[in-house]
């Protein structure tokens, strides 16, 4: 089994870290391929630059010319799952709602924990969107941004700790969600902080990921991500044949 993780930055050095974390969570003879997108910020904090991602990701997915058997984005709150998802009949996992969904089976209510407090509103857009809010106990944003993980790692931990431990204690959340890609390896100091579990959205999308493999599930063709229609799309950065 192979799957595509896709980094919906530029930046290498955090597609290394989201890649190396996919590979710790993958099953024996899953090989996880991690792509950059060509073009696009150096990080995700916004709207501007995660629409900007959602065409960056896809560009990345559509020019990878080997056989793959699943795809998971690996950007927290972004556009472009929908897209993949019309361009591919492989399943397409987005890391928020993969963490999601998990912290659901695991407590009543779960708390996010991400970087700017900007990126707040596209976190619960997402989790609106996928239906996974009403079981959302808060977003919180630790105020660091999302290159300041790797320059600043102790105050990055820090301030996450802090944030998820007011989740639990003031929000009442009892589940913990790292909100961004780059916050791996985090799992277990938030876990010795607050005392209840914590998802990590990469790991927990690859062993969503290889289910729907193993099931021999397919994305639904049918009519919301039917592919899309042919026309003539001018100057789109993408491949010519936009199917599979």
């Amino acid at each position: 089994m192979r799957i595509l993780i896709v980094n919906v930055n530029t930046t290498e050095s955090m597609t290394e870290a989201i890649g190396a974390q996919a590979r710790r969570a993958a099953s024996p003879g899953t090989e996880i391929v991690a792509l950059t997108p060509r073009f696009g910020a150096e990080s995700v904090e916004g709207n501007f630059e995660s629409y900007l991602c959602a065409v960056g990701v896809m560009d990345a997915v559509m020019r990878y010319d080997q056989p793959f058997d699943a795809v998971i984005q690996a950007g927290y709150g972004e556009h472009g799952r929908e897209g993949l998802q019309e361009l591919l009949e492989v399943p397409v996992v987005d890391i928020t709602e993969a963490a999601a969904s998990t912290a659901m089976f695991l407590g009543h209510k779960y708390a996010v924990i991400t970087t700017l407090d900007r990126a707040v509103p596209l976190i619960e857009d997402r989790l609106k969107l996928a239906g996974l809010d009403a079981r959302c106990a808060s977003v919180r944003a630790s105020g660091m941004a999302v290159l300041e993980l790797e320059s600043q790692p102790e105050r990055a931990v820090d301030a996450i700790v802090q944030q998820a431990a007011k989740a639990v204690e003031e929000d009442h959340a009892e589940v913990i969600c790292l909100g961004c890609g780059g916050m791996a390896e985090l799992e277990d100091k938030v876990r010795s902080r607050t005392g209840v579990p914590v998802v990590d959205g990469v790991a927990a999308a690859v062993t969503i990921a290889e289910s729907l493999v193993r099931l021999g599930l397919k994305t639904s063709k049918v009519r919301t991500y039917a592919p899309p229609r042919a026309k003539r799309i001018t100057g789109f950065p993408l491949p010519d044949s936009l199917g599979r």
